[in-house]
């Protein structure tokens, strides 16, 4: 059964919305690609591969709207793509896990969070963020470095969004032994990537020791949706 909400998020001027799919399970957190909305999850049918985990109770299946079409993909200033992802990641976690633990009865469950493309920037930064709230990150075909959209700008803003940044830099402590409670797994294909990214994503979090698994898709896996609605079951049932 499906339920959606509209959630205010007036930093933002506008309400993002949210979906949930299924009834008992670890909460799964879908970031939707670049340019989408929450609903192209369901549009093409990743929700309906991920249908047998849901059914079987082992996963609640949530997809949430992101800022990547206003700001990270907007012709707007670099500050101000920044202003958008710091306000989205204090969204997710006033409004956004609080209606999602909500929903679960307060559960303090910890979430996975997953998202292919840009979206896969956003769930690896919100587990990086908050460890013990998440703990599986699935990131498809990432995008995890968004330099060539900043031209060089920098503030404080973007270190505390950038886990290239403020992971490669986190002082060992508490906070650290929680991140290495988290796994992380980064899947792409061999066609139509920037193998890069995900190469120097997961190296940051290996030079810390926190959980980092690769996963290379062979051809004719790519870019695309055939490759998530294989990828993100497979891992997910492994995981969960």
């Amino acid at each position: 059964m499906k339920q959606s909400w509209s959630l205010p998020a007036p930093e933002l001027g506008r309400d993002l919305g949210l979906a949930r799919w299924g009834h008992y399970g670890k909460p799964v957190i879908l970031f939707p690609t670049g340019g989408a909305d929450h609903l192209d999850v369901e549009r093409f049918l990743l929700v309906r591969a991920l249908q047998p985990l849901v059914d079987a109770g082992r996963i609640k299946l949530y997809s949430v709207d992101s800022v990547c079409r206003q700001g990270w993909l907007a012709d707007t200033e670099p500050r101000e793509k920044v202003r958008q992802q710091a306000a989205y990641a204090a969204w997710l976690e006033a409004v956004c896990f609080a209606t999602v633990r909500e929903d679960c009865g307060g559960t303090d469950q910890p979430f996975a969070v997953a998202g292919a493309s840009l979206g896969a920037f956003q769930a690896w930064s919100a587990a990086a963020r908050h460890p013990g709230q998440i703990d599986l990150c699935v990131g498809m075909s990432g995008t995890y470095s968004m330099d060539r959209r900043l031209g060089g700008y920098w503030d404080k803003d973007w270190y505390h969004q950038d886990p290239r940044q403020f992971v490669g830099n986190a002082p060992e402590g508490p906070e650290m032994e929680r991140l290495r409670g988290s796994q992380f797994v980064f899947g792409l294909g061999e066609n139509y990537e920037n193998v890069a990214y995900t190469d120097e994503a997961a190296a940051v979090l290996d030079r810390r020791r926190v959980p980092v698994t690769v996963l290379r898709w062979r051809a004719p896996a790519g870019h695309d949706w055939p490759t998530w609605r294989t990828m993100l079951p497979t891992v997910l049932e492994h995981f969960v």
